[in-house]
C-alpha cells in the first residue's frame, strides 16, 4: 500500500471523494430518485470501474485485499441484519418515562452484542408501540438514534461498522474495552437528559392519554428464539479466522431464513432493501477508497492533521456528514501516515482512542451519519410518529451531544 501510494496520481482520488459527496447530496438533492437500489447501483458502478481498472493494472494485491475486507464487512453486517429480523419483540408496556430509560439503557447495552443496526432493528418498534397512546413522544426516536443507533455500539467491534473495519485491520477485538470510560460518560450523560425531558413531556400529557396506556398493557414477549441462538453463533464467528468467519456468517444467515419461523420476521415488517442498499455502496466504497487510504498512508503527515484532539475533531466532523465507516478508515490511514510507531497497528492507542470515537459518536450528528439513523426515522414516519427534518435533527444532535464532544476534544488536547 506504502509503494501505491507514492506513485497513485492525485486525481485517483477523485471517484472515492465524488462518491461520498454523492452519498451526502443526493439523499437530500434527490430523495425519490436515491432511495431505488439501482440507481446506487449505478452510481457507484461508473465510479468504481475506472479504478477496478486502473488496479488491476498497477496494484492487484491492493484491490485483492480491500475486497477481501468488504466481504468481512458485509458478511458481519448482513448475518446481524438477517438473523435479527428474525426476532419479535412483541408487547406494549406502560410508557412511563423509567419505562422508556430502561429501554433505551437497554439498547445501548445490546448494540455492543448485536451492534447498532442490530440492537435498532430489535428495539424500536416496541419503543414506539409501548408509547404509541401518549401524544408527546417525538423526542423518543431522537434520543433512540443517539443512544442505541450510534453511542452505545463504542465497546466493542460488533458495535458500529468503523470499529468492525479497525477490527479486520488489525486492533485487537478487546481493545476498544479501554473506551468504557467514555462510553460511561456518553450514556450516563444522554440518559440523564433524556430522562429529563422524558418526564417534562410526561407531565404534559392528557389525562385520557395515560388511561389509554395504562389500560393497554401487554406484557413482553419474544418471537423467533432460534435466532436468538443463532445470534449468539455470529458473535462467536467473529473470532474464527478468515474465510471460515465469513463462510460461517453466511450459513448462519442462511439458516435463519430457511430454518427459522417466517411470523416475527413478517411482523417486523422484514425487507432486504436496507442491507442491499449497505451492500452496493460499500462495495463501491471499498474499491474506490484504496488509492486515497495508500495515499494518505504514505503522505498523511503533510496534512497538518497530527493531534489526537485534531483527529478527534475531524474524524467526528466527516462522520456526521458521511459514512463513519470510510471516515473512520481515511483517518486511521492518515494516522498511520505519521508513522509515530504506535503500539496498535503502527498507532498510538491515544490516536486510535479519538479517531474511534469521533467516528462512533458523531456518526450520531445527522441522518447519513450512521446506517441505523435512516432505518429508525423511516420506522417512526411509518408507525406515525413525526420525525425532525435533517438539518432540525443535526442541530438538535449537535447541540445535545456538544458537551460531550467540548469535554472529550480537552481531553485529547491535554493527554496529546
Amino acid at each position: 500500500m506504502h509503494e501505491l501510494g507514492q506513485t497513485a496520481p492525485l486525481y485517483s482520488v477523485a471517484p472515492f471523494a465524488l462518491l461520498l459527496l454523492a452519498i451526502a447530496v443526493l439523499p437530500l438533492a434527490a430523495p425519490h430518485w436515491w432511495e431505488h437500489n439501482r440507481n446506487k447501483a449505478l452510481i457507484g458502478g461508473l465510479l468504481s470501474l475506472p479504478i477496478v481498472v486502473y488496479l488491476l493494472r498497477t496494484a492487484p494485491h491492493a484491490l485483492g485485499h480491500s475486497l477481501a475486507e468488504y466481504a468481512s464487512f458485509v458478511a458481519m453486517l448482513g448475518a446481524l441484519y438477517i438473523v435479527a429480523g428474525g426476532i419479535r419483540l412483541s408487547g406494549d408496556l406502560r410508557a412511563t418515562p423509567l419505562t422508556n430509560l430502561l429501554l433505551l439503557a437497554t439498547g445501548a447495552v445490546l448494540a455492543n452484542v448485536i451492534g447498532t443496526t442490530g440492537a435498532s432493528m430489535v428495539l424500536i418498534r416496541t419503543v414506539l408501540r409501548t408509547n404509541q397512546q401518549r401524544e408527546n413522544t417525538g423526542h423518543i426516536p431522537f434520543f433512540f438514534i443517539l443512544i442505541v443507533s450510534n453511542c452505545g455500539g463504542l465497546l466493542t467491534p460488533l458495535g458500529d461498522p468503523p470499529l468492525f473495519i479497525g477490527y479486520l485491520r488489525g486492533v485487537p477485538f478487546g481493545w476498544t474495552l479501554r473506551l468504557l470510560p467514555v462510553w460511561v460518560i456518553a450514556i450516563g450523560y444522554l440518559l440523564s437528559v433524556f430522562y429529563l425531558v422524558e418526564r417534562r413531556a410526561y407531565r404534559r400529557e392528557q389525562v385520557r392519554a395515560l388511561a389509554s396506556d395504562a389500560a393497554n398493557v401487554v406484557p413482553l414477549r419474544i418471537d423467533g428464539w432460534v435466532n436468538v441462538g443463532l445470534l449468539a453463533l455470529v458473535v462467536a464467528s467473529v473470532f474464527m479466522p478468515t474465510p471460515l468467519r465469513e463462510i460461517a456468517m453466511a450459513a448462519i444467515a442462511g439458516g435463519s431464513v430457511v430454518l427459522g419461523p417466517k411470523a416475527p420476521r413478517k411482523a417486523n415488517a422484514f425487507t432486504w432493501a436496507p442491507i442491499v442498499e449497505v451492500g452496493v455502496l460499500f462495495l463501491a466504497i471499498f474499491v474506490t477508497m484504496v488509492p486515497a487510504l495508500a495515499m494518505l498512508e504514505a503522505h498523511g503527515g503533510e496534512l497538518g492533521v497530527t493531534r489526537p484532539w485534531q483527529f478527534f475533531v475531524m474524524t467526528g466532523a466527516l462522520s456526521s456528514m458521511l459514512d463513519n465507516a470510510p471516515t473512520y478508515l481515511t483517518f486511521l490511514s492518515t494516522a498511520q501516515g505519521l508513522q509515530l510507531g504506535g503500539d496498535v497497528i503502527g498507532v498510538p492507542s491515544l490516536y486510535l482512542a479519538a479517531i474511534s470515537c469521533g467516528a462512533v459518536l458523531m456518526g450520531a450528528n445527522t441522518y447519513i451519519g450512521n446506517g441505523p439513523n435512516f432505518m429508525v426515522k423511516a420506522i417512526a414516519e411509518e408507525m406515525g410518529v413525526t420525525m425532525p427534518s435533517f438539518f432540525r435533527y443535526a442541530a438538535g444532535a449537535i447541540l445535545v451531544l456538544s458537551p460531550v464532544y467540548a469535554l472529550l476534544t480537552a481531553y485529547f488536547a491535554l493527554a496529546g
